[in-house]
């Protein structure tokens, strides 16, 4: 009679991977209220969620021209960096692998383009309100980053 419980087979060990990316919180402070431009991607649950848009650092890119890049292709919004906004580092398991992702993000100022959600790997695209990003986004790791914006907007100005 085979047995019941836990297996006898040892645990399969996960290969360790790590990745490095970059995005940023683009912003255009120039409205009567100052938005930022967020990605809705729909999860395994079906749920909307909000984030900041981020993407893999090619070869020969630096994390500032990923930045660019990125909000650019996810948002359609042609972004200009301002300053850092911070790093967050996570870990996270897929197609069998144990990944740590290192994300670099910058604040940037809106200086072209217009909201697009043509870009695959995102749903929706939205301009927030400053105020509602830390009530939108979905991550805690992104709001503490997004909380910063206004504080360097002001330094910048």
């Amino acid at each position: 009679m085979p047995s019941r419980g836990k297996s006898t087979r040892p645990a399969r060990r996960l290969r360790r991977v790590d990745e490095t990316s970059a995005g940023g919180l683009v912003v255009d402070a120039e409205r009567d209220v100052p938005v930022a431009a967020l990605i809705g991607r729909i999860d395994r649950k079906g749920r909307l969620l909000w984030s900041l848009p981020k993407g893999h650092i090619e070869l020969g890119e630096s994390p500032e021209d990923t930045a660019v890049r990125e909000v650019a292709e996810e948002t359609g919004i042609i972004g200009e960096i301002l300053a850092p906004l911070g790093v967050i580092d996570f870990w996270f398991v897929a197609d069998g692998r144990r990944i740590h992702k290192t994300v670099h993000h910058f604040l940037l100022r809106a200086v072209g383009g217009a909201l697009s959600d043509e870009d695959i790997e995102v749903n929706e695209v939205a301009w927030v309100p400053l105020e509602e990003l830390s009530a939108t986004l979905a991550y805690a790791d992104e709001r503490a980053l997004a909380e910063r914006a206004p504080r360097l907007l002001a330094d910048i100005a």
